[in-house]
């Protein structure tokens, strides 16, 4: 990271180097430079996507009418890398589609793109380096190093290079960091060239040479701190630090905040909470629901000023006494089993989304006016399930209809204020109850998943049905998907139950197994892992999934690859699931009313 591409292999800077010392223009435009190709154009560009649309047509047209020669094309990660190690001209950097995006490297289209010339086999799929058996594991583990510790410390020296002190002048000469002229901004004046032609000429010149960015900064950019020393930093301001980071080093603490009778369904702390100058430093509002629909308002801190590691919380004094409790409205509908599905709160903690009454209706409740402003009734059956996307701007929610309806959440200011009552899209699709729903504006992604064992994908903006995906079970048995999560790059986690009905001794029995399954953002499936016990709540952050089961254990997953990491003995079964703002705790509600919070041991 240190070095430009083309000397990133030490044998190469002697030619690099003499190649800029020789270099003279008779006519004195073209400066002096070390290399005559850039790492950033389009042709760099189509070359690595040449699998996919539009690039592949974009392809076909540079190379006038048909596909580069095989021997030219990427077909080879290995190869690739070793072409960049030995060619000093060869100065492409990645683009970022090498750290998500692994169709790329499929010829889904079966386009033909010719044989290699010594070997006769036909480019197809790109070839993998040895340490990924499949495309998705050699973007995840791409992505692993870009993350790691080594890529943070030694960032700053790539950064200089591109965006830095060692982009022009007597450091970019020193760094052997010199490109083609025309690259270069402000290098050439178009508005100066009369010739039309000639101006074609170098606008041509600089499209296909490809461009430096805009220098922005003129000393060396600062190094980053390393993990260590940001532990130690945070600890000394008092700022929590994400949890997950700490895997194997958790530890829960408990609130009691209702009773076994009455249990928690659902805990959550929104996100966005704006704050006055005046409010600066008070606590956070952390929202619990329990199974009869008392709501507490509680005082939430991440961090405690006297206890390194620990938190600040203020239990919602309304909950002690039944004529001050706020409680929602109308009833549940009956036999509808209460879980966090029924419940979304806006990211400003402003209103509170709720479903599963009997009359079909879907209620906003304002928080902060203590009583519900609006009664919806849109679905023709109860609602189900529901969900906010990361924005705060729209909600989704599920039925028993077999629909899902998506809302706008209205704002003045900057705060939410209601729900229009008019719903954007009515999604149709499933031939069973919906069970659990997902909804992403940034991908333009809506995710439902019903007790008829699909899941279908549509588009928010134009509720477009995209595709369905079936998880994967034996044959005569029935697939209910109770639950779900979807991570912020699309990954979608299905909770599963496969049941199969047994007759036997005059009565039937009933067989049931557990399982999880991972599909990628594009619906391929990536894996499965049978579990233990059931499911009563998931959900993810980052690149971990966290469980809580009927058997009293909270378990921290990879994503990729379903791997276990840890598991939180917590003796009770778990109702409902979330992770604070910054990732900084794991909050889990109780069947006995507890709200566990899980923290790092620390010290």
């Amino acid at each position: 990271l240190s070095k430009p591409i083309g000397v990133v292999n030490p044998k190469n800077e002697n030619e690099v180097r003499e190649k800029y010392d020789t270099f003279e223009d008779p006519s004195g435009m073209i400066e002096k430079f070390h290399y005559g190709t850039h790492y950033s154009n389009s042709a760099s560009v189509m070359h690595y996507l040449v699998r996919v649309e539009p690039f592949t047509t974009l392809h076909i047209e540079l190379q006038s009418g048909k596909f580069d020669v095989a021997d030219r094309q990427f077909y080879t990660i290995p190869g690739s890398f070793a072409s960049l190690m030995d060619n000093p001209n060869d100065v492409k950097e990645l683009i970022p589609e090498f750290f998500y995006f692994p169709e790329f490297l499929v010829n889904f289209n079966d386009f033909n793109l010719g044989k290699l010339q010594g070997s006769k086999i036909p480019v197809n799929d790109v070839k993998l380096p040895p340490w990924a058996s499949t495309p998705e594991e050699f973007i995840y583990k791409h992505r692993q190093a870009l993350e790691s510790e080594h890529v943070s410390l030694n960032l700053h020296n790539w950064i200089d290079l591109i965006f830095g002190y060692k982009q022009k002048g007597p450091a970019a000469v020193e760094a052997l960091n010199v490109f083609y002229y025309v690259t270069y901004e402000g290098a050439v004046d178009l508005d100066a060239i009369q010739d039309q032609k000639e101006r074609a000429s170098v606008e041509g010149m600089i499209r296909n040479f490809g461009q430096t960015p805009s220098q922005l900064l003129k000393e060396p950019h600062p190094k980053r701190l390393t993990f260590e020393e940001a532990v130690a930093r945070n600890a000394k301001i008092g700022k929590p630090m994400n949890v997950f980071h700490f895997v194997d080093d958790l530890k829960p603490f408990f609130v009691e905040v209702s009773n076994e009778r009455d249990p928690l369904v659902y805990v959550n702390v929104p996100k966005s909470q704006t704050r006055s100058i005046l409010q600066q430093g008070m606590p956070d509002t952390l929202i619990t629901i329990t199974n009869d629909g008392i709501i507490g308002v509680h005082g939430w801190l991440p961090f405690d000023k006297a206890i390194p590691h620990f938190y600040t919380f203020e239990k919602d004094s309304t909950m002690l006494n039944p004529k001050t409790r706020r409680r929602l409205g109308q009833p549940f509908c009956p036999g509808l089993k209460i879980t966090a599905k029924l419940f979304v709160v806006s990211h400003d903690a402003k209103l509170l989304f709720s479903g599963g009454y009997w009359d079909n209706s879907l209620q906003v409740y304002s928080l902060s006016r203590t009583k519900m402003i609006s009664h919806i009734v849109r679905h023709i059956d109860v609602v189900t399930c529901l969900a906010i996307d990361t924005c705060g701007r729209h909600l989704v929610t599920g039925s028993r209809d077999t629909t899902c309806m998506i809302w706008e959440i209205t704002h003045q200011g900057g705060v939410s204020i209601n729900l229009n009552p008019k719903p954007l899209q009515t999604l149709c699709g499933h031939d069973s109850e919906v069970t659990a729903v997902h909804i992403s504006t940034e991908l333009d992604l809506v995710v439902s998943a019903s007790k008829d064992g699909t899941v279908i994908l549509h588009t928010v903006l134009n509720g477009h049905y995209t595709m369905t995906l079936r998880a994967p079970s034996k044959q005569g048995w029935t697939l209910d998907i109770p639950n779900m999560a979807v991570s912020d790059t699309g990954q979608i986690v299905l909770s599963c139950v496969e049941m199969e009905k047994q007759t036997g001794e005059g009565r039937k029995r009933q067989k049931e197994r557990h399982c999880l399954h991972l599909y990628s953002v594009n619906g391929k499936h990536l894996f499965s892992e049978p579990l233990e016990h059931g499911l009563n709540d998931l959900c993810m952050s980052g690149d971990h999934l966290v469980l809580g089961n009927s058997a009293g254990q909270l378990v921290v997953m990879e994503t990729f690859g379903l791997r276990t990491i840890t598991t939180v003995e917590l003796m009770v079964p778990l109702q409902c699931l979330s992770v604070s703002s910054l990732s900084s705790h794991i909050l889990a509600g109780l069947k006995d009313g507890k709200l566990i919070i899980v923290t790092r041991k620390g010290k």
